[in-house]
């Protein structure tokens, strides 16, 4: 049996479908906002009586919310990488309860850092090489950052680091110095130190000598002027 539609009810259909396919092909936009800081309790490594203040002993941290429901929690400045992402550091607030407390002892600690599209509201969480959360503090420049890390080897030892996103290998590691080291500086290193042209870094742990990259795309070359060499390898 045939059934017979009057042509606006054929217009109607047909706008529908249109419709329907332009909402599909649409991409969603979405909203990424950090909330308001707030200060948790914070014991930091190593931390003795001598070096503990209201800066070592509280964490600076804020949500993080995509589409208005929370994520995850930060800490620090963030660092737009481009005009849709950007970069900030993770808050963790981990479970410090031994087997015999009787109550849940929950402490916060600056995690590993995130990359974030501001388009898509998607988050990824980035391994950078030999990075240490108790000691590596990233300083961004462009898609570089460069920081003291520790190597997880037998021997150890405290390392130059410049990573690039996307990059299967640093641009920069260099070994600087032993660890772990007992009675050791806080902060380990100095905030790292960005010139533009030529893109350089400068890199110093705390009260040692500091030491200078020239960074050339997915390599890098000691300054001039330096005794040391760089390889793609730790020493």
């Amino acid at each position: 049996m045939q059934i017979y539609r009057s042509a606006p009810v054929r217009l109607l259909l047909a706008l529908c479908a249109l419709t329907s396919t332009l909402t599909a092909a649409t991409p969603k936009v979405h909203t990424v906002a950090l909330g308001a800081v707030r200060r948790v309790p914070y014991t930091q490594p190593d931390a003795t009586p001598d070096t503990k203040s209201d800066e070592t002993s509280t964490l600076k941290v804020r949500p993080l919310f995509v589409d208005d429901r929370q994520k995850e929690w930060t800490t620090g400045d963030s660092h737009d990488v481009t005009d849709r992402s950007f970069t900030i550091r993770r808050a963790l607030r981990i479970n410090d309860s031994l087997p015999s407390d009787a109550a849940p002892h929950w402490v916060w600690q600056p995690g590993p850092w995130l990359l974030i599209d501001r388009t898509t509201g998607h988050i990824t969480a980035l391994h950078l090489p030999d990075f240490d959360p108790a000691v590596s503090d990233a300083v961004w420049f462009r898609d570089y950052a460069a920081y003291c890390g520790t190597l997880s080897t037998v021997k150890g030892g405290l390392v130059a680091v410049v990573a690039q996103l996307g990059a299967r290998r640093p641009v920069v590691i260099r070994p600087i110095g032993p660890w772990p080291q007992p009675n050791h500086f806080i902060p380990v290193c100095q905030p790292a130190k960005w010139q533009r042209l030529p893109v350089r870094v400068t890199l110093q742990p705390t009260a040692a000598e500091p030491i200078t990259f020239n960074v050339v795309g997915s390599a890098s070359l000691i300054e001039e002027g330096d005794n040391a060499t760089s390889d793609s390898e730790p020493q």
